[in-house]
């Protein structure tokens, strides 16, 4: 793993590799669903208490993910407003089907490195 990528083209292929397993992605998904919900709640109800579990919501099932179903790090820890724009990426990307094709470039660019 590059120690620091120098665009956010870059750091992609890294993140969808360290997002392989569909587990982590589901989870992932559920999580940022959270999000945005507990952000809509709070609109809606012009309450900050949802605010409060929107990043319990995101990172307690991003974390599951990596720690109990991919054994890594998330990237976050070193790269976080990255990984938080590429975990947007990738939630349209599931909704829209494109993410199988991603994770393919991703995993056939890692074999080639």
């Amino acid at each position: 793993m590059p120690e620091s990528f120098q665009s956010f083209e870059e750091f992609w292929p890294f993140y969808v590799r360290e997002h392989s397993h569909p587990l982590n992605r589901a989870l992932h998904f559920v999580g940022t669903t959270g999000v945005l919900a507990c952000l809509g709640t709070a609109l809606l109800t012009r309450s900050k208490l949802p605010l409060l579990a929107a990043p319990v919501m995101g990172y307690g099932f991003a974390w599951i993910g990596h720690f109990l179903v991919e054994k890594n790090r998330p990237a976050t820890f070193k790269h976080p407003l990255w990984s938080l724009r590429a975990d947007f990426v990738m939630y349209k990307k599931m909704w829209t089907g494109e993410m199988a094709g991603e994770l393919a470039r991703a995993l056939g660019e890692s074999a080639a490195i």
